[in-house]
């Protein structure tokens, strides 16, 4: 009876603490619903004066969504300015285009000012110069001021494993360059064209933006990278410093208040809370560990990579 009565203790107490495990569990989840959803609505109707952040990070592809949602901020009375944290090596020239058209119309009638953080090269210099002014740290890497071309051509391969690749076109031009076979002088020159093009644009809108003269443009532009202090002696920045500074930039020239809070703007559908909740803690667990996400862009690129 005694051992009955043992045993009936145990299971008790067994029953209790897994109880209080379920109770926790039920808890954390709970906890970390509420944070995923204060996180993905907290940004889209702040109300009241504000400061908005635009994070644009990574490869910088063509984007209506952002487009968009940049233009409507001229619509919004209480937005004050935009501040654009750019942490980016580039991405499409065409891409990088379009968002700073769209940064160029925000900025006829709201302040726009660029903050740079690790990287902010090739197009995500041009994204920079979008902004009224541009603030970057001692050590950031920017410029990389220049087009980029790049094919893979693995012909030699596939006549050592016996692949041949018939092509009929309807011009000499078109079609090329191809992978099955090496780039002819015609072909090369034609795309020699295409980046020249597209080098002179950006050169022009540095100059532009910058207040240099072509000549001072093109010397700068020759594809290298600058740490932030080499940027300013360059000219191709205004300060040094980081989001603090932008805000006290604001407040001398446009007299914005220092103390008015920063809501970060969003654009497209939010993912449906499960997908959030499965996303979040995938990442907690495997942090940096994931490789980069690997995405193939066509066209032209504006890109830095060591």
């Amino acid at each position: 009876m005694a051992l009955e009565a043992d045993d009936i203790l145990d299971r008790r107490r067994l029953r209790r603490r897994m109880s209080l495990w379920r109770i926790a569990a039920v808890v954390a989840i709970i906890g970390l619903l509420i944070a995923i959803i204060a996180d993905g609505t907290g940004g889209k109707l702040p109300g009241g004066n504000h400061l908005v952040r635009l994070e644009v990070l990574g490869l910088i592809l063509e984007d209506r969504a952002r487009d968009r949602a940049i233009s409507e901020l001229a619509e919004n009375p209480d937005a004050q300015a935009l501040i654009v944290f750019i942490d980016s090596p580039g991405g499409t020239t065409a891409g990088s285009e379009g968002l700073y058209l769209a940064l160029r119309k925000l900025a006829e009638s709201k302040p726009v000012v660029a903050v740079l953080g690790s990287v902010a090269a090739s197009g995500g210099y041009i994204t920079a110069i979008g902004a009224d002014h541009i603030v970057a740290r001692q050590n950031t890497i920017t410029g990389s001021i220049g087009v980029l071309f790049q094919h893979t051509e693995f012909s030699d391969l596939m006549n050592k494993v016996g692949i041949d690749v018939e092509m009929v076109t309807s011009g000499g031009l078109k079609g090329k360059p191809s992978p099955f076979e090496p780039m002819d002088q015609e072909g090369r020159e034609a795309i020699r064209d295409l980046i020249l093009d597209s080098y002179r644009w950006f050169i022009g809108l540095v100059a532009e933006r910058r207040n240099l003269t072509m000549a001072q443009a093109t010397t700068l532009g020759d594809g290298r990278v600058y740490t932030g202090r080499m940027a300013l002696e360059a000219k191709l920045i205004d300060a040094i410093g980081g989001e603090a500074e932008a805000v006290s930039w604001l407040s001398q020239e446009y007299g914005i208040a220092d103390s008015l809070p920063v809501h970060e703007l969003e654009w497209g559908d939010a993912p449906p809370l499960i997908e959030q909740l499965v996303e979040n803690v995938w990442h907690g667990f495997a942090g940096n560990a994931l490789p980069q996400q690997l995405v193939d862009i066509d066209g032209l690129v504006s890109i830095w990579q060591p």
